[in-house]
């Protein structure tokens, strides 16, 4: 038995195809969906969405949005994806590296609109990296 996944962005299909298993970043942990799982609805956060196919994971960056689990079919709408083979890790080191910089400036302000986007971009920057890391 396997599952189909679907994960779809707003500009683009980032992934259509069968999976033995996924693993989901929804906002309350990481959920395990395997063949027969219970239909459910879920709120993804910014992570990393790990896919079992052919024995090998595979793992895509996703900027947060919803999943749907029905019938072993598996539909993950986000605001943005990518997949990790696409990714430069060393882009997303610097980019990660950045992040923190511009995190740590904003970082004593109480919830301003500048440390919550500074917080969401390094948030993005370390899925990012992750998702380089299909195996770990």
């Amino acid at each position: 038995m396997s599952l189909t996944l679907r994960v779809l962005a707003p500009d683009k299909s980032v992934f259509d195809g069968t999976a033995e298993e996924v693993i989901l970043p929804s906002t309350t942990g990481l959920i395990g969906i395997l063949p027969g799982h219970i239909s459910m609805v879920t709120a993804l956060d910014i992570g990393v969405l790990r896919v079992l196919v052919d024995g090998n994971w595979n793992s895509i960056a996703l900027m947060g949005g919803f999943a749907e689990v029905e019938a072993d079919d598996v539909t993950v709408l986000v605001n943005g994806a990518e997949l990790g083979t696409n990714i430069v890790a060393s882009e997303a080191e610097k980019e990660l590296e950045q992040a923190k910089t511009e995190f740590s400036q904003v970082e004593g302000q109480s919830s301003s609109p500048a440390k919550l986007k500074a917080e969401q971009r390094m948030n993005r920057a370390r899925a990012r990296l992750q998702a380089t890391k299909a195996g770990d």
